[in-house]
């Protein structure tokens, strides 16, 4: 974290300065007559996307949210080791490690042969595989993370803060309009205001309010798909147990009572389980059941024989039904209008995808959702990439989308399924569990080639960092300060995109080696990419990040005798930025050439977007090819 460039900062270094005038203005009615986006619930979806609009003041956002105010309790509480890593993007990663429950090992009960009418333990496993990540896999309030965003928005430039008592009731797009072409109609929920009508007009919406999203139906969407007909419980209890799996996360099938999840919480006491309770008929209702927290309970003792479990207090607890649906589109374009429209209405999270609770992946597909169409907004709002940008959202998440569907349909039957008949082999569950281990890290995503993902041409020069996929962070120490860290970590939310540039044997950055003429190619020439987007003033690290990452040890490397691009002076007193080279971790032994197969004869550049995904791997020498690249990213300045 960087601060201090333009003079000394006092206070808290998370609280930016306020911007003097930002974009949003607000009418005598407390709300602005125009936005430039409009994103519609609180959730985690539309916070994470609030959290980037909100560091950039001359972007007027404003998110709306029917309830009265912030979340306390309940809903979502697993966040994969993907969302771990974005969350280092934000930075406050380290604070969800602080607070987290986190998940190590994973065991699997089942019917006891000489009882069956009990459980017993049948397998344990470690629960993230060694080597995927640095992150842990952590279960927390979904509350706290909408905290963590909500923080960030105050604190920003811009001192966003969500309008709370007011839910979309419609949107409508005038295509040909030149400015603010959407309209969005609000209702007031708050008790001195109900059922007021409010309208603002704006350049973009985002519906992330759930699944009976009022912005989806108004641009024509569905949620297409099936349900279960199974009726689940789910609750947040403090209780007395003397079940001895009660603090490690725990998979349990019955004989006859069904299945129950374990999931153990932050704090060291609070525990939710997920509850097997009733199959529906085909066109019934969980609520035509009239189930309630005491049927959960009941349920639950019986699924836990022959232990003990007595609640001492229910905290949160929902009862719903497991259903697997998707919208055939995440944008308001049809399908044969995209060469001549842009989107101007987008879906993220529930709004456009369903799906049960058992993989755990619903915050954070939908996180996931606006992390990736947050950066190319920015980017289009500020002038930086045209509007055709926007197309690639609805192709790139619907297809990630897509997976989930299919991953937790059959994981949910695995889950629900009867248990396999006692013997000496793992059981089923266990067997999937391994299987899906790195899809439910959420670290099998990869983005299809387009204007924003290359061809794999050059794959073999970085055998561990796959084209399309997130970029594998790995220890590296950096060599102004000798300071150990994780490469992954440099890249921060925004809308900068990353060079790393990975040196070839011999290569010191000395004059007449590739990653010195990388950076003067990248510097001087004016056919550059960082040349083509700067904008007078502006840093030259603004759009285009250049990192180097040498084999050698950082005691046998001068940072003073290194390019000037990698030690570039910024903000108003030329201040030198100290924090652009890394070395190989010699000392403990985790070289990250090694770890990620990059070429050590040749070495190569990591072009990696702003959401942390790899957008292409090129030789040092590929000046032409990184050229071509950006010119399908950036307008020129």
């Amino acid at each position: 974290m960087q601060y201090h460039l333009n003079g000394f900062t006092p206070g808290h270094p998370d609280v930016s300065v306020a911007a003097q005038k930002p974009a949003r203005q607000n009418g005598a009615n407390g709300l602005p007559e125009k936005v430039d986006v409009l994103i519609a619930g609180c959730g985690p979806a539309g916070l994470c996307l609030a959290a980037q609009l909100a560091r950039y003041p001359e972007i007027a956002t404003m998110i709306v949210e029917p309830k009265l105010g912030r979340m306390e309790k309940g809903q979502a509480d697993g966040i994969n080791v993907r969302s771990m890593e974005m969350f280092q993007a934000f930075g406050f990663a380290e604070a969800v490690k602080r607070e987290s429950y986190w998940v190590n090992e994973t065991t699997f009960w089942a019917p006891n042969p000489d009882k069956p009418g009990q459980i017993k333990r049948v397998g344990r496993v470690q629960d993230v595989e060694d080597g995927i990540t640095e992150m842990p896999h952590v279960l927390i309030n979904q509350a706290r993370v909408h905290d963590f965003y909500l923080d960030i928005m105050k604190n920003s430039p811009s001192r966003l803060e969500p309008d709370y008592g007011i839910k979309v009731l419609e949107v409508s797009v005038d295509p040909k309009a030149d400015g603010y072409p959407v309209t969005v109609t609000l209702e007031r929920t708050d008790p001195e205001r109900v059922g007021q009508i409010e309208t603002v007009r704006a350049n973009y919406v985002v519906g992330c309010e759930g699944a009976r999203s009022n912005v989806r139906k108004s641009i024509g969407g569905a949620l297409h798909g099936d349900a279960a007909h199974q009726a689940w419980g789910v609750m947040d209890v403090l209780a007395v147990t003397d079940f001895p799996d009660f603090r490690m996360k725990a998979i349990i099938q019955s004989q006859g009572e069904g299945s129950i999840l374990v999931l153990p919480r932050e704090g060291g006491y609070l525990v939710r389980l997920y509850v097997e309770l009733d199959k529906l008929h085909e066109d019934e209702r969980v609520a035509d059941r009239g189930l309630g927290i005491d049927d959960v309970i009941a349920k639950a003792k019986r699924i836990l024989q022959p232990y003990e479990f007595d609640v001492k207090d229910v905290v949160w607890w929902s009862i719903y039904e497991i259903g697997h649906r998707l919208t055939d589109k995440f944008d308001d374009v049809p399908a044969d209008e995209t060469a001549t429209r842009t989107p101007r209405v987008f879906t993220a999270g529930d709004a456009c995808h369903t799906h049960s609770p058992k993989a755990g992946q619903g915050m954070n597909v939908s996180m996931g959702d606006t992390f990736n169409l947050g950066w190319k907004l920015i980017s289009v709002l500020t002038g930086r990439a045209g509007p055709e940008l926007l197309h690639s959202y609805s192709q790139e998440r619907r297809a990630a989308a897509q997976g989930l569907i299919d991953y937790d349909h059959q994981w949910s039957r695995v889950v629900g399924a009867r248990p396999d008949e006692a013997d000496d082999e793992m059981p089923l569950v266990q067997k999937k569990f391994i299987e899906g281990g790195k899809f439910t890290a959420g670290l099998t995503v990869n983005y299809a080639p387009s204007s924003l993902i290359g061809g794999k041409e050059y794959q073999d020069l970085a055998k561990g960092l796959d084209v399309g996929m997130r970029f594998h962070s790995a220890p590296v120490v950096r060599l102004a300060d000798g300071k150990p860290m994780q490469l992954g970590h440099a890249v921060n939310a925004g809308r900068r995109w990353y060079v790393f540039a990975f040196a070839g044997k011999d290569d010191q950055g000395q004059k007449g080696n590739p990653i010195a003429a990388l950076s003067d190619f990248l510097e001087n020439d004016p056919a550059s990419p960082v040349n083509r987007v700067r904008k007078e003033g502006e840093d030259i690290d603004t759009l285009i990040d250049l990192r180097a990452v040498f084999q050698k040890g950082f005691r046998e490397l001068d940072h003073t005798k290194m390019p000037s691009l990698l030690r570039p002076a910024k903000g108003r007193f030329g201040l030198v930025d100290y924090e652009k080279v890394f070395c190989a971790d010699l000392k403990s032994g985790e070289d990250i050439f090694d770890m990620r197969g990059i070429d050590r004869e040749k070495g190569c550049m990591i072009v990696v977007r702003p959401d942390q995904h790899v957008a292409q791997v090129l030789p040092l020498e590929a000046h032409a090819e990184l050229v071509a690249f950006f010119e399908g990213v950036f307008l020129p300045a």
